[in-house]
C-alpha cells in the first residue's frame, strides 16, 4: 500500500473518531495489536476481539471522548503517527481530561491496507523518544 493510500487510511477513521464514533473495525487487521504503550491502564491485546476488550476497558471510564487530530506525520511506508488533542469527562468523577495530559500521539502500523499495530501514548514526548522523532 502506497504512503499516500496509508494516511488517506487513518483520515478516514480520525473523521468518525472526531465525531465520538468508534463502532467500526473493519479498518483492523484480524490479528491487530492494540496497545496502550503508557498513562492509567498500560496493556496490549491481540485480534479485532481483543481490540474490542482494551477498549472498552481503557475508554470504560470515560465519556463523551473525542480526539482532535493536531498533525498527521508519515513516518515511512508502513507507519503513521497521529499527533492528537483528547478531549473525555470522567464517568465517575466528572473531571474533564483536558484538566489532565491532554496531548497525545497514536502510532499506527500498517499492512495490506489494515491497521495491523495500534500504539496510543498518553505522553507524547514518550511516543517521540521511543520513535527517535523530533517534537
Amino acid at each position: 500500500m502506497a504512503v499516500s493510500d496509508n494516511l488517506d487510511l487513518v483520515r478516514s477513521l480520525y473523521a468518525d473518531w472526531e465525531g465520538g464514533d468508534y463502532t467500526s473495525s473493519e479498518w483492523a487487521h484480524p490479528e491487530i495489536e492494540w496497545v496502550i504503550v503508557d498513562g492509567p491502564d498500560p496493556g496490549v491485546w491481540r485480534g479485532v476481539a481483543g481490540m474490542a476488550d482494551g477498549f472498552r476497558s481503557s475508554m470504560g471510564v470515560w465519556k463523551d471522548v473525542h480526539a482532535e487530530v493536531q498533525e498527521y506525520r508519515e513516518l515511512d511506508n508502513d507507519r503513521v503517527l497521529v499527533l492528537e488533542w483528547r478531549r473525555a469527562r470522567g464517568k465517575a468523577s466528572g473531571l474533564e481530561l483536558k484538566q489532565m495530559r491532554a496531548e497525545g500521539a497514536v502510532l499506527f502500523h500498517l499492512r495490506d491496507g489494515k491497521v495491523a499495530r495500534l500504539a496510543f501514548y498518553w505522553d507524547r514526548e514518550r511516543a517521540f523518544a521511543d520513535l527517535g522523532v523530533e517534537g
